[in-house]
């Protein structure tokens, strides 16, 4: 058999140039194309495709295990891809990870905090990690503990928070640097209905500021009332992503979320629980 002459001789092939990614899609604020993340055998991301628009409030639904909190960590520079790419109001996130971070606020799901410091310490150190003067972020402090009825526990340490009130310091942590792009990963989980109305006002009035929110929830019918926009996950893949109008087809988000992601059993085999 006779091999192909290398580069530079005589009827040698020329090297095949690689193919530029594609311009980022215009008013993106988030866009994540195929993202691909393994643990092992387990495949937790199977090339993943998202474009948020800027200005939207995108919801990110899934049963467990679907893939979510993988895809929210990744597309924030907390967990590094295997594969794909991450743009963030079209700057890619892995090749310049610090410049593209400081357009993000993030409460991530289960990643520790300070929690020896005090809730009003804990903040104050979130704003000064971004390069803040300290009046600015004295002033944000106060500001946020007010939205948030923490001012009461601003000097009380984050350890002895209940799951809520954490739930809601780690939020203001997210915003003190007034981010572009806020993701928030299960933000209501634990927290109770009054301050879960004050926290959705206060979303809503960041995105009709000109923010954008991304929020992973297990409530459908939250999500359907909360959100412009939404992607349902599963098996680490898009099972249907747009509006929410367009997504639901005419059902309740949850009816459609069913359909698409299977699994209900209606019960069956408890004849033994029925009582009459």
């Amino acid at each position: 058999m006779t091999s192909a002459p290398p580069p530079g001789v005589p009827g040698a092939v020329p090297p095949v140039p690689p193919v530029p990614p594609p311009p980022p899609t215009p008013g993106a604020a988030l866009e994540v194309r195929g993202l691909w993340k393994r643990f092992g055998d387990k495949v937790a991301v199977a090339g993943i495709d998202l474009v948020v628009p800027a200005g939207s409030f995108y919801g990110l639904v899934g049963p467990n295990g679907a893939g979510k909190t993988t895809t929210l960590s990744m597309a924030t520079g907390l967990l590094v891809p295997d594969a794909g790419q991450v743009l963030v109001a079209g700057r890619d996130l892995w090749a310049d990870p610090l410049g593209t971070k400081a357009l993000l606020g993030v409460l991530p799901d289960g990643v520790r905090l300070f929690d020896r410091l005090t809730g009003a310490q804990l903040v104050t150190y979130a704003g000064l990690l971004r390069g803040m003067d300290r009046p600015t972020v004295a002033e944000r402090t106060a500001d946020l503990l007010r939205a948030f009825d923490l001012t009461a526990d601003a000097d009380t340490l984050v350890v002895d928070y209940s799951a809520g009130m954490t739930k809601k310091i780690t939020l203001a942590c997210a915003l003190v640097h007034a981010p572009r792009l806020l993701v928030l990963d299960e933000p209501f989980e634990a927290v109770d209905p009054v301050s879960a109305a004050n926290i959705r006002d206060i979303l809503h009035g960041y995105v009709a500021t000109g923010g954008t929110v991304i929020v992973s929830s297990h409530v459908m019918d939250l999500v359907q009332r909360m959100c412009d926009h939404v992607a349902v996950v599963a098996a680490g893949r898009v099972l249907a992503a747009g509006t929410v109008d367009e997504v639901r087809a005419g059902a309740s988000l949850e009816d459609r979320f069913v359909d698409l992601v299977g699994g209900r059993v209606h019960g069956e085999g408890l004849a033994w629980l029925r009582t009459s």
